[in-house]
């Protein structure tokens, strides 16, 4: 706040909000992984705000979520590489014994607890689709 970053002040304000609601909502005090989660649902948003005002032609949008998703990602664990996601999920895949798409929630059940938020979950799906297909 002193430093007078406006963009800061204001995404790091919606993102307390969130977490605040979300304790609300729950009942309870939510831990690192749940906080975490709520990040990575704030940057999915504003990614698809980006897209949506790209489309619409609204520069001035699309810097703000810009802007805003380079805020959050600072609190963010550091991104799984994708060649580490896809391991992962090679060895989810051989260890459920899994075979075909149908397998696919058994594979997601042991690879989910592995990834522990450092990686996107449409990502992580994806990476378990082409295991499954090949």
């Amino acid at each position: 706040m002193r430093t007078g970053d406006e963009v800061r002040k204001r995404t790091l304000r919606m993102v307390l909000a969130a977490v605040k609601q979300a304790e609300v909502d729950k009942q309870t005090t939510l831990d690192d992984m749940a906080v975490v989660s709520i990040l990575q649902k704030e940057v999915k948003n504003r990614r698809e705000a980006l897209e949506e005002a790209n489309k619409a032609g609204r520069a001035d949008l699309a810097s703000d979520n810009t802007a805003e998703i380079a805020v959050l990602e600072v609190f963010l664990p550091q991104a799984m590489p994708v060649e580490e996601l896809r391991a992962l999920a090679q060895a989810a895949v051989a260890e459920t014994g899994a075979a075909s798409m149908s397998d696919m929630g058994k594979v997601m059940k042991v690879l989910m607890p592995r990834v522990a938020g450092r990686a996107p979950n449409d990502m992580i799906s994806t990476v378990v689709r082409e295991s499954l297909q090949r």
